[in-house]
């Protein structure tokens, strides 16, 4: 039987997830803002800036920024003096982060094109990985297929780029546990946010995939599960909205 992923709701075969993924994200790259808004009524700005605050960059680490295009991590993070790599998938997403970079005049940031599975870049590389509302969109994004890519091919997330003692973050819708607000979301993102979608950015369809991607996405203590199965240590999550948003992190040994 032939091997399928989550797209959303429907099952499809993992090159056909990869294909429209990209096209959603060539599709939203220039509303990405946008977009974030929709999704959080604006709150993702306090989301990112309470994440950094977590990852501790610190001057003259090198620390990359997968699935980062439009560069909200990478601006706060080389802020504080850290060297950062811009890596996703999509070209259309780094470029809109390299024009939003030369407006603000912000330079020293590396963008590289890569692919979250099979990424290029050397063993060992990296002191931190951070990865914000990214790896819902990973081609193998179940526990057995995900599990098994590392442990088969090491590269496929974060396991080889990062030094000894290297830090994985990751910030990414989850499932809330506040009784009645968990309803409330569901309602308003089913219901709102592809019809927001189309009225500001005429996609309604690219948003009710990135709203049922969040449902179809591991909850906290599942996902922790997977990072701790991956090899990393002292493994924790921090619950935003009661969980509607979450912080992940681990060490690699």
């Amino acid at each position: 039987m032939s091997e399928t992923v989550s797209f959303g709701y429907q099952e499809v075969a993992p090159v056909e997830k990869t294909k429209r993924v990209r096209q959603v994200f060539s599709s939203v790259a220039e509303n990405y803002d946008l977009m974030n808004d929709a999704m959080s009524g604006g709150m993702h700005r306090l989301w990112k800036d309470r994440f950094v605050r977590r990852v501790k960059p610190r001057e003259g680490e090198m620390v990359l920024d997968m699935a980062g295009g439009t560069g909200d991590i990478a601006f706060r993070m080389q802020a504080l003096g850290a060297l950062i790599t811009v890596a996703d998938i999509n070209p259309d997403m780094l470029s809109v982060g390299i024009e939003r970079a030369q407006k603000r005049e912000i330079g020293g940031l590396s963008w590289s094109e890569q692919n979250a599975e099979q990424l290029t870049f050397d063993d060992k590389s990296f002191d931190a990985y951070t990865i914000a509302f990214g790896i819902r969109n990973v081609t193998h994004i179940d526990k057995a297929a995900w599990v098994q890519e590392l442990q088969l091919h090491d590269a496929h997330f974060e396991q080889l780029v990062l030094k000894r003692g290297g830090r994985f973050f990751c910030l990414e819708f989850s499932t809330t546990l506040w009784p009645g607000f968990a309803e409330v979301y569901d309602a308003y993102s089913h219901k709102l946010v592809p019809k927001l979608g189309k009225l500001l950015a005429k996609d309604e369809e690219s948003y009710r995939y990135l709203i049922e991607s969040i449902r179809r996405f591991p909850d906290m203590s599942a996902f922790e599960g997977m990072i701790r199965q991956a090899g990393f240590i002292r493994t924790n999550v921090e619950p935003l909205l009661g969980g509607l948003v979450a912080i992940h992190s681990g060490w690699k040994i």
